[in-house]
């Protein structure tokens, strides 16, 4: 497979970041917080139906994100965790109505990952400065929530091992797209916190005393799992630097929307 790659690009009015290439087929994309229909502390494509926004909005504003991304005509197949910061994976294996709605309340009780080996069934998780991750291999694709607790259990990489294992790939064949998330100059943590994450994935990922690099934890954990480097894209942007962007629950003080990332693999 070639080397993954993010590019910033507009489509039916929304701003994703994706790799155009459509690697093995998978429509992937991280949205970012314009072209949608909420209001106030939440516009305006806000994703997250859990933090305060009006319904209609949120379904009007995931209708949207799933056009631009070519996902109109499978919505209601539409995978959604309750995301829980832990490290709990469900697997979507069949398109069938049935395997779908299963799938559907699976997530609904609580996971921050998908994999999905099934053709026209979107996934999105939501997010506000918790790290997005989008897996690809031949066959299919994962999509994860790393928070801190998610990054130091590890949900990446062993999204990443789950999807080589469902798919037949090896980990090695996995490309990895990781999303706009709070940088290390914007993330303080406790001293605590600072040397549980140092000793699980050495100093580096510890900048000046306690600030913490969440997107070079991920990393060196899908390093660790058998990504190459060379397979792994990442966007450089913090989410609590660039709020016109990018929705951050830091910056804006708890009281925000979500932004997406979002894959869906093609069928007949």
């Amino acid at each position: 497979m070639s080397e993954p790659t993010l590019t910033r690009y507009q489509s039916h009015g929304v701003t994703l970041l994706g790799d155009v290439s459509v690697p093995q087929g998978v429509s992937l994309a991280f949205t970012e917080r314009t072209g949608g229909v909420s209001k106030g502390d939440y516009a305006s494509l806000n994703l997250g139906n859990a933090c305060g926004d009006d319904p209609s909005s949120v379904a009007e504003n995931r209708r949207r994100a799933l056009v631009a991304l070519g996902a109109e005509g499978c919505a209601d197949a539409l995978v959604n965790p309750h995301q829980v910061h832990g490290d709990r994976i469900v697997v979507v294996r069949s398109a069938e109505t049935g395997s779908v709605r299963t799938a559907q309340a699976d997530a609904a009780s609580g996971a921050d990952a998908i994999v999905c080996t099934a053709t026209k069934v979107p996934v999105l998780l939501c997010f506000a400065d918790c790290v997005p991750v989008i897996l690809v291999a031949p066959g299919g694709f994962a999509v994860a929530h790393s928070g801190w607790r998610g990054t130091i259990a590890r949900i990446g990489a062993k999204a990443a091992r789950t999807l080589a294992t469902e798919t037949g790939s090896s980990v090695s064949q996995v490309l990895a797209y990781v999303g706009p998330h709070i940088g290390r100059e914007d993330y303080e943590v406790s001293p605590e916190l600072a040397a549980r994450f140092s000793a699980e994935f050495g100093p580096g990922v510890i900048w000046g005393e306690r600030n913490l690099d969440l997107g070079a934890a991920v990393v060196g954990a899908l390093l660790d799992a058998g990504v190459p480097r060379r397979s792994i894209a990442c966007c450089d942007v913090s989410t609590a630097s660039a709020t016109e962007r990018f929705f951050s629950y830091r910056a804006e003080h708890g009281s925000c929307g979500r932004h997406g990332a979002m894959a869906v693999m093609a069928g007949e």
